[in-house]
């Protein structure tokens, strides 16, 4: 199974390909999608819908996994990440990709065991599960990755119950 995790947001939208087979995970392909802040909100949004489409088209994974979003203080971001997880989940249905959601908890207690895990224990165990030798950059990619492994934990969870 392929699935992409997406981080989102409009300034850098991370994106990682993780494929699993048996219980091997596989990074195929990771990166980000980086907008300039002085281009107009409308085409900070299409340059993230094309990019994630070509990714989609090109590796035709068989899920996407996308972090929730969550209360943010600051609302401005918080309406940017909306903007932005919206367009990644569109980018999906167009396609008729699954899509699945999960919380930051749900995704650290997938790849850490920790629900409570910090960014760096979460970027670690990516590291390690993905045996990927140098950090992920920006911090959105490896969050993305994470979401993936999420996604396809969870996946494989509900088959193996299926199977009882």
């Amino acid at each position: 199974m392929l699935a992409i995790g997406i981080d989102p947001g409009t300034a850098i939208c991370g994106f990682g390909l993780v494929e699993m087979v048996g219980n091997k995970l596989t990074p195929i392909h990771y990166g980000a999608v980086f907008t300039d802040k002085d281009m107009l909100p409308e085409l900070r949004l299409k340059k993230i819908y094309d990019e994630l489409s070509v990714l989609l088209d090109e590796y035709r994974p068989d899920v996407m996994s996308v972090e929730q979003l969550f209360f943010n203080r600051n609302v401005t971001t918080a309406i940017s990440v909306g903007q932005a997880r919206g367009v990644a989940l569109l980018t999906a249905a167009n396609r008729g990709i699954q899509i699945t959601e999960f919380t930051p908890m749900q995704i650290k207690q997938a790849v850490v065991g920790y629900g409570g895990a910090n960014k760096e224990q979460v970027t670690f165990m990516v590291q390690k599960l993905l045996n990927i030798r140098t950090k992920p950059k920006p911090d959105d990619v490896a969050d993305a990755l994470a979401v993936a492994i999420c996604g396809l934990h969870t996946a494989a969870t509900r088959r193996w119950q299926e199977l009882k």
